[in-house]
């Protein structure tokens, strides 16, 4: 499947062009529509599917990169990284703020009530 099958950005919206491309490249990362390993088109190929500018398509790979999503191998090109990133920050975080709420008396309940209110 290539990419340009389902990535689609919006011109008229509000998000910038390559912030479109680099969340729904997470998306399909993380839903298993670009499994790790997978060779990622070049920034040329996918601004030519997607009619984007080159910088657009770059910007967007250097922030999956910057980020550890997506590796980038010299001459062989762009991959899907093996391990998601998030996953050990999550973990971390979600152990560090656990432990907080201990601390501060709550339970499991009431602490996810405070991690509700902060995704609102």
């Amino acid at each position: 499947m290539e990419l340009g099958e389902w990535l689609r950005v919006d011109q008229r919206a509000a998000k910038p062009l390559f912030e479109q491309l680099r969340t729904q490249m997470i998306d399909g990362i993380r839903d298993g529509r670009l499994p790790p390993g997978t060779r990622l088109p070049t920034v040329r190929e996918l601004a030519g599917e997607l009619g984007l500018a080159v910088n657009t398509v770059a910007r967007a790979y250097r922030e999956l990169e910057a980020a550890g999503i997506v590796e980038t191998r010299g001459r062989f090109g762009s991959f899907v990284a093996r391990a998601d990133p998030a996953d050990a920050a999550m973990a971390a975080a979600a152990h560090t703020y656990a432990q907080t709420a201990r601390t501060l008396g709550l339970d499991k309940l009431a602490a996810l009530r405070y991690l509700e209110l902060a995704f609102e």
